[in-house]
């Protein structure tokens, strides 16, 4: 199939990774920013692929993993609503909050709805007129234009039953955090390919030389990311910091600029809470004022901030990249796919979730 088996291809990637143990003279440690690309190294065993002096380290890729309990928990208590009809995406479902999950919430009563476009829960608020119906927003810069139609889109058609529970976050703020901690030991990105594809890549180059860190830009199959992963290292070793774009076939300098509008009409830059990396001030995006009507927490309140995560769990270490889903004690064991303790084994994009599927045996054996 073009644009996919080309970049499978088994001998095309021998000769990458032979560049790359070619051109490899010490220690270094990259973060992919993509829980896609993370489930991609793992099912194909590019970590292992690698030279051993090369470490690539999960970052906080996964919308879902990063949503803050907080945010699980407004969403819980809206649901429980009588009058109320919450939609969002399946991989928000299972999410656990401070004491339940939306599931649980649906299993007793709740009308809690899976959709598979924001538009989908704009259709049910208009043939539901006597029920508010509320989106559950979340999501990186990927997802947030269609989010923005919907918001626009209600307010242009008078749909006043429908509103948002926005929890849009923002890649580079998030980078930029990172580096800024004082444990960080990366010395080099992998950038969401989905990200820049609406956002372009100029955001990045101050990053890049701000912090000496090279940035690459890619995609999520195999040759993709090796051809990442050669980019970065050949900077690294040459003493360079830029942004790389090495997948071309999707992403623009610019980015997708009609989107980027939409985006701009609809929401504004905001401080945002992350999960495992605290508040961090612009990282999110939040309705702007003439989209108060279509607002949740102005319709209902907005998240009390009381969460109780789970104290065995690691999520917040893994999201961080300091440790790895292997290092928790419950993995495997009280936390699995049909159990999670932690939204990092939930989500399809989360770095447990990954490891689960594609390294539980080697958890096992250890043991």
């Amino acid at each position: 199939m073009k644009f996919r088996d080309e970049f499978r291809d088994a001998e095309a990637a021998k000769a990458c990774l032979r560049e790359i143990e070619a051109i490899t003279t010490r220690p270094w440690s990259i973060m992919e920013i993509c829980g896609g690309q993370t489930h991609a190294i793992m099912r194909c065993g590019i970590d292992q692929l690698l030279p051993d002096d090369i470490a690539l380290v999960h970052g906080p890729g996964c919308p879902v993993c990063v949503t803050p309990t907080e945010v699980i928990d407004k969403a819980i208590e809206i649901a429980r609503r009588p009058d109320v009809i919450l939609c969002s995406f399946g991989d928000m479902l299972r999410v656990p909050g401070s004491d339940a999950d939306l599931l649980q919430v649906k299993s007793t009563g709740g009308d809690v709805r899976i959709v598979y476009s924001p538009l989908d829960a704009l259709t049910i608020a208009k043939a539901n007129p006597g029920h508010e119906t509320v989106f559950l927003a979340v999501g990186f810069e990927t997802t947030a234009p269609a989010n923005a139609m919907a918001a626009y889109q209600a307010k242009a058609k008078g749909i006043e039953n429908f509103s948002m529970l926005v929890a849009h976050v923002l890649v580079p703020p998030a980078i930029e955090a990172l580096l800024d901690a004082p444990d960080n030991q990366v010395d080099g990105f992998l950038a969401a390919g989905h990200v820049c594809t609406i956002m372009g890549i100029d955001e990045y180059q101050p990053l890049a030389e701000r912090h000496r860190v090279p940035m690459v830009v890619t995609g999520f199959e195999p040759i993709d990311i090796l051809t990442g992963v050669l980019h970065c290292i050949r900077q690294l070793e040459n003493g360079q910091a830029v942004v790389e774009n090495v997948y071309g076939r999707a992403v623009r300098e610019d980015g997708n600029r009609p989107a980027q509008d939409l985006m701009h009409e609809v929401f504004e830059v905001q401080t945002r809470r992350w999960r495992g990396l605290g508040d961090i001030p612009k990282s999110g995006l939040g309705l702007r004022p003439a989209y108060r009507d279509v607002d949740a927490e102005h319709r209902f309140g907005p998240a009390d901030g009381q969460a109780i995560d789970n104290a065995v769990c690691i999520a917040g270490d893994i999201l961080r990249g300091v440790r790895k889903p292997s290092d928790c004690p419950a993995f495997g064991m009280q936390c699995t796919p049909e159990k999670p303790l932690g939204v990092t084994m939930v989500s399809s994009e989360g770095a447990c979730s990954a490891y689960y599927r594609y390294r539980r045996s080697e958890k096992v054996a250890a043991e």
